[in-house]
């Protein structure tokens, strides 16, 4: 969904996409009865995070990455239900919405510092001139990569664990896609730091030129955003994900015997370390071929099968082709042959003002 920045901020980070999160957990005790569905929503939720984090992999604009990042990281909660782990979904969502709400207003603020312009590929070299921002993004994006001790880690990383700790299929399915997501989570992440801040300056010179960070209300919301981007996730996880906490109540119902935090605490330290190590790895090659072979990730993308991949990537899967062909077109045949021509200019107007009129004017005519 498209909108001004702040209005972004508040429907991506808090309230409208992850009402379904919600929803599924003060559900739980009619999930918990019906194994098939949590098993769907599961495998969804799994999807939903690997696919829009391919999504959001090769696109240009720059709230379009964070908004996709946004569809990611719901996977991960969708999933984190499907399995049961209702807590450690609405952990990360409330961990989520206080550092996608930093990354948003930061992008704001950077449209605002470039003259309203948000392609990605025509900005670069910001860095030393809204150096304020470029704080505010690093922080954030480190957030939601799961870098460690910041807040996305305590809870990405631990509805992983939990995936893992399942030892279901459904389980290692959602931990092994959900480890992907967290790979291309990072890649993207880090591009759009160096496209934006790190690379040479690509775009307008008299606009690059005048970008600076105005300390306003803007920035005064950047930095209270930021604290709690860094800290409440260890502030917050034993009160909420501790053993034996009853943070939650009545709210969510979960049977006994699920006790997948319990064995998510043995799992194979490999496997624990595994989506961090994916994520610092995908950081560091991201920074290096956008830093040092431009060329080469442009040889790469002109050559055959590269531009194949980056033209499915960028334009979504085709989702939206598929959906304006297939669903988008038949409706609207549908709304103007059938529904228009057919029953408003048809039967309703045969019955209604048409039908009457002729009937009353045969009448009229025959008596005078």
């Amino acid at each position: 969904m498209e909108g001004p920045t702040p209005v972004s901020a508040l429907i991506h980070a808090a309230t409208m996409v992850t009402a379904g999160v919600f929803l599924i957990a003060r559900s739980s005790f009619v999930y918990e009865y019906s194994g098939n569905v949590l098993g769907y929503i599961t495998i969804v939720g799994a999807m939903t995070a690997f696919c829009a984090s391919t999504i959001g992999l090769l696109q240009n604009d720059l709230k379009r990455v964070i908004a996709y990042s946004t569809c990611s990281q719901l996977g991960y909660m969708i999933f984190s239900c499907g399995l049961s782990n209702y807590s450690a979904g609405i952990f990360h969502l409330s961990n989520h919405a206080f550092f996608k709400a930093l990354l948003f207003l930061s992008a704001g603020s950077i449209i605002h510092a470039v003259n309203d312009e948000q392609d990605m590929r025509k900005m670069g070299g910001l860095k030393n001139l809204i150096s304020f921002t470029y704080s505010m993004v690093v922080i954030g994006s480190l957030a939601l990569i799961g870098f460690p001790f910041l807040t996305g880690f305590y809870s990405k990383d631990l509805i992983l664990e939990l995936a893992y700790g399942k030892y279901s299929y459904f389980g290692f399915f959602a931990y092994c896609l959900g480890s992907m997501g967290a790979f291309f989570t990072s890649f993207y992440s880090m591009r759009l730091l160096c496209l934006t801040f790190l690379s040479l300056p690509a775009g307008h010179r008299y606009v690059i030129g005048f970008a600076r960070d105005e300390f306003n209300n803007i920035t005064m919301v950047l930095g209270i955003l930021a604290i709690p981007s860094i800290f409440i996730g260890f502030y917050t996880k034993d009160m909420v994900m501790g053993m034996g906490t009853d943070f939650f109540k009545t709210a969510i119902y979960v049977p006994f015997v699920c006790n997948a935090a319990f064995d998510a605490e043995f799992i194979v330290l490999f496997y624990k370390n595994l989506p961090v190590n994916l994520s610092i790895f995908a950081s560091i090659l991201a920074f290096v071929l956008y830093t040092y072979q431009f060329k080469f990730l442009f040889r790469l993308k002109t050559s055959y099968f590269g531009n194949k991949i980056y033209t499915f990537f960028n334009r979504k899967w085709f989702f939206d082709k598929v959906y304006s062909e297939c669903l988008g077109q038949f409706f609207f045949k549908f709304g103007y042959s059938i529904s228009y021509k057919f029953v408003d200019r048809g039967i309703f107007e045969i019955l209604g003002p048409t039908g009457l009129t002729v009937f009353f004017l045969k009448d009229f005519i025959q008596f005078s």
